[in-house]
């Protein structure tokens, strides 16, 4: 597959990412070579989603106003509030000062899954001879990832069989490949084009800085992070 990118000559292989079309289930497919750039600022987010089932099943979470007077030694006003429910009994509500309703119990997390992970980065491209090639190519095969295949213009007519309720073809899957590390299959979820970088005299960018945000297709477990470790 053909490479697009600009010359970097001198600079470690490892902090060159390479980038090219992959199917659903990773493998390659071909479409569009290769496109390889120095990233900076690029991070890996794994966001894991704990809850506590019982969290606002307590009286703090039920009455959060009432319990703060508790809390707080307002048992004068509190008293007031209450006196319904604890009778006018002497002490009855003094006693609940500096107390809570939050227990290990009642406060333990549970797993409740996990969105795809997403990698921020940012792209360099720049020029040195040829600025459609090291530049301008490199970021429209992104830009063309990125983007639906195609977008139909109505919904297909019945004669298309199986394409009458989904006419138009989705963007392409990516793999990444960055510090001996490979990710597949991504897709790209957001990529900006800087129209104010600097031209040259055709009106070809020389230079593009280009923020990504890539994520996987799936949540991911320990065996895919291990695939990921190809190192």
């Amino acid at each position: 597959m053909s490479a697009k990118q600009s010359v970097w000559d001198g600079l470690n292989p490892h902090l060159i990412a390479r980038f090219w079309a992959v199917k659903y289930d990773g493998s390659a497919t071909g479409d569009g070579g290769t496109v390889r750039a120095p990233l900076s600022e690029a991070q890996l987010d794994v966001t894991l989603n704990w809850q506590s089932p019982f969290e606002n099943m307590t009286l703090d979470a039920k009455a959060p106003a009432i319990t703060a007077m508790f809390q707080n030694g307002m048992a004068d006003s509190a008293l007031n509030s209450m006196r319904k429910v604890f009778g006018d009994s002497e002490g009855m509500v003094s006693q609940f000062e500096g107390l809570t309703g939050i227990t290990k119990l009642n406060s333990t997390q549970i797993f409740y899954g996990m969105p795809p992970i997403k990698i921020q980065c940012t792209a360099i491209f720049r020029a040195w001879a040829d600025a459609m090639w090291e530049v301008e190519e490199p970021f429209n095969q992104l830009m063309e990832w990125a983007l639906p295949k195609a977008l139909a213009d109505n919904f297909a007519s019945p004669a298309e069989g199986a394409n009458i309720l989904l006419p138009s073809k989705a963007p392409t899957p990516i793999a990444m490949l960055y510090k001996g590390r490979t990710f597949k299959p991504l897709v790209i979820e957001q990529i900006s084009q800087p129209l104010a970088s600097p031209i040259d005299k055709d009106g070809k960018f020389m230079q593009l800085i280009v923020p990504m945000t890539l994520c996987s297709l799936t949540a991911i477990d320990r065996e895919d992070w291990r695939g990921y470790q190809s190192i």
